[in-house]
């Protein structure tokens, strides 16, 4: 079995604000050619999970524009953080294990846990696993985790939805532990943004700029995204990940913290906004999901998987992906400038999509 994990030996958190249970893998040379890894995947060769993107360093002019960003969308996330925070401690308990999916939950996690902190003195214990598409959740994971808390108090949580690939993911997973003999675990994924209306426990369903999805390592506790390779993990082991500690002089993780640590209003706003939310119609609708076959119908897209939706995801393509073209909804929105600098930077075509369901997509090139 491998070992949890906690920062500063492995990730650049404070060892309270989260357990990573993920097996270093920081000396294995895992990265390829962006290109080149899309064309393994795409011909079947190879599941992305398998390998890394080369990661993303950011320019000076990229970072200003984070730093922006960030200054202007804080007190929105804070917002939005204490919305999901009460939500949860309403109708969960007032005792939830947080288990982020990694990496993308990870810093959400974070937040969730210091609203509660700050507005109820609560220590919530707070994991980081990993869940990967087609491949499911790490049952060595849950099997930690549930050894050690009440099955019931297990709240899983997210950055945003786009489509709900990972909401229909985490459903089948959780299914699938316990018909192999693991307790039942609530599949009711908590995320700040829902704009594709596949989950019930949310801060908004608009779909807006969360600056944790702007980056990718260096705003996430300098972790890569997880690896799940039958070569590097063993039965009853953890699913893998790197630390980037040689980007430690570009870490803006605990920046994006405190910036919104500092925006938290008072706590009656925030029980004001999940009483809303408690009353409104929550029911998944999966429009998200209709919204994306309706996109790759019109532009004669082989699969809903290279249709990815909403600005956190547009942002991951451009980054990590090889793109074809980004569709938004209006062309100079100041939510989408981030986007506009890496499409400009990777010579991407912009199409202005005015019925567009999501503010923006990304749509990711097929491969010969």
């Amino acid at each position: 079995m491998t070992a949890p994990l906690t920062g500063p030996g492995f990730g650049s958190y404070a060892p309270d604000d989260v357990t990573w249970l993920l097996k270093d893998l920081s000396r294995v040379d895992l990265e390829a050619d962006v290109a080149a890894r899309e064309q393994r995947i795409q011909a079947g060769l190879a599941h992305y999970a398998e390998s890394l993107p080369v990661e993303y360093r950011p320019d000076a002019a990229y970072r200003e524009l984070f730093d922006k960003v960030l200054a202007e969308t804080s007190g929105r996330l804070a917002r939005a953080v204490g919305t999901v925070t009460e939500l949860l401690l309403a109708e969960r308990g007032p005792n939830p294990t947080l288990v982020s999916l990694a990496r993308a939950g990870t810093p959400i996690g974070i937040l969730i846990r210091r609203w509660a902190q700050h507005h109820h003195g609560l220590s919530l214990p707070h994991y980081a696993v990993s869940i990967v598409r087609g491949r499911g959740i790490d049952a060595a994971a849950l099997d930690h985790i549930t050894a050690r808390h009440d099955p019931a108090s297990v709240v899983f949580v997210d950055g945003w939805t786009g489509k709900g690939a990972i909401a229909r993911e985490l459903s089948a997973a959780l299914a699938e532990y316990a018909a192999a003999g693991g307790p039942a675990l609530s599949d009711d994924l908590a995320v700040l943004a829902d704009p594709g209306r596949c989950v019930r426990t949310y801060g908004t369903r608009d779909d807006f700029l969360i600056a944790s999805a702007c980056l990718n390592s260096t705003v996430s506790g300098l972790i890569s995204r997880t690896v799940l390779n039958d070569t590097l993990i063993g039965p009853g082991e953890f699913h893998g990940a790197k630390f980037y500690a040689d980007l430690a002089g570009e870490d803006v993780s605990e920046t994006l913290i405190d910036a919104v640590c500092a925006e938290f209003g008072d706590r009656e706003t925030a029980v004001a906004d999940a009483r809303r939310v408690m009353d409104s119609d929550r029911t998944p609708t999966w429009a998200g999901w209709a919204s994306v076959e309706l996109i790759r119908a019109r532009y004669g897209i082989s699969t809903v998987n290279f249709v990815k939706p909403g600005v956190g995801e547009t942002t991951r393509v451009l980054l990590r992906r090889v793109p074809w073209k980004v569709l938004v909804r209006e062309a100079d929105a100041a939510e989408h400038a981030h986007i506009r600098m890496l499409a400009a930077a990777r010579d991407v075509p912009v199409e202005e999509v005015p019925d567009l369901a999501y503010s923006c997509m990304g749509l990711i090139k097929d491969l010969p």
